[in-house]
């Protein structure tokens, strides 16, 4: 059984004073998009082009993809990103360009070695029959190794890359926004969802009170034809089957989905990271469904139980886009 370490009754208390007051958190969903075009004028003119993108992922991984001989830019991005975002894939990119100057001229020389470079690599996979997505002359432009460039000093490009980090903080405020926005969308669903549980769950438990006189009267049928046919001794008889009764009944199942809604209930009102709780919270609901059905010995509780697994791995695909 999963065990939270909190009071339900003081949870479930809470939950309805937020209720009545209308107060309303939301899940932050880990897909994300933002980008922005800005202008830095310092020391010369620049057009700055950002991406930042996220999508699901176990953990938290962050991947920037900006100018190396912008100082310190990388660092800063990373540690900026990582305080605002607990889980997912997240990319940064970044595309500098003189706005202030003509075309930069090419690197005869590097150019060649760098294709020579790519002949050999795409060679090497090409043998162990590996595909690779064609080179374009873009590509080839965006690497600063075959560009003649003006060099900055560096108190330049500490000026860059001061102004450049200022652009960080609107970016990432409108990829949480963008976050927020589909993570409220999932929030509905899931209480959608849990909802429904939560209703299979009442129907369960009434269904299981239902079969009651009949399993009664089925084991007490069992008893008598165990009696008339076999020569035993009729306290053993009892014993085995008050066993099977015991391994009919489903009251722990019931009271531990009971307390896994309350649990996702809990949850859903944090406002941190929860995606992995849920997903932990979706395989221990799974699990007594799965229990409820094996033990049913009813039609009416076997689709009812049916029902709920449906609903439950609904829910556990929704959960996979929870941060």
């Amino acid at each position: 059984m999963l065990t939270l370490g909190l009071n339900l009754a003081g949870f479930c208390e809470k939950l309805i004073q937020n209720l009545s007051k209308g107060l309303t958190l939301m899940l932050k969903s880990m897909t994300g998009y933002a980008s922005a075009e800005t202008i830095v004028e310092v020391p010369a003119s620049w057009s700055a082009s950002w991406e930042l993108r996220g999508v699901n992922a176990k953990g938290l991984d962050i991947r920037t993809r900006v100018p190396d001989w912008v100082p310190g830019l990388e660092a800063v991005t990373r540690k900026l990103l990582s305080a605002d975002i607990g889980r997912g894939s997240v990319s940064l990119s970044l595309r500098l360009r003189r706005t202030d100057s003509g075309p930069a001229t090419i690197n005869a020389a590097a150019l060649d070695a760098i294709l020579a470079q790519i002949a050999m690599i795409e060679a090497a996979a090409e043998a162990k029959d590996i595909d690779l997505a064609p080179t374009t002359a873009l590509d080839l432009l965006q690497s600063r190794s075959i560009t003649v460039t003006e060099d900055l000093a560096p108190e330049a490009a500490a000026a860059l890359s001061s102004h450049l980090i200022k652009d960080i903080p609107s970016l990432l405020k409108s990829f949480l926004g963008a976050r927020s926005a589909e993570g409220a969308a999932l929030t509905q669903v899931i209480d959608r969802q849990l909802s429904e549980i939560e209703g299979l769950v009442a129907a369960s438990t009434l269904a299981a009170k239902a079969r009651e006189p009949n399993v009664k009267a089925a084991l007490a049928e069992n008893m008598k034809r165990i009696m008339h046919s076999v020569d035993a001794d009729p306290g053993r008889i009892a014993q085995e089957l008050a066993l099977l009764a015991v391994k009919a009944d489903i009251t722990e199942e019931l009271d531990r989905l009971q307390a896994h809604c309350l649990a996702a209930r809990y949850l859903l009102q944090q406002t941190g990271p929860v995606g992995r709780k849920f997903d932990f919270l979706c395989q221990e609901f799974n699990r007594e469904a799965n229990t409820l059905c094996s033990k049913s010995g009813d039609a009416d509780l076997t689709r009812i139980g049916l029902a709920l697994k449906t609903v439950i791995d609904q829910l556990r695909e929704q959960i996979q886009n929870v941060e």
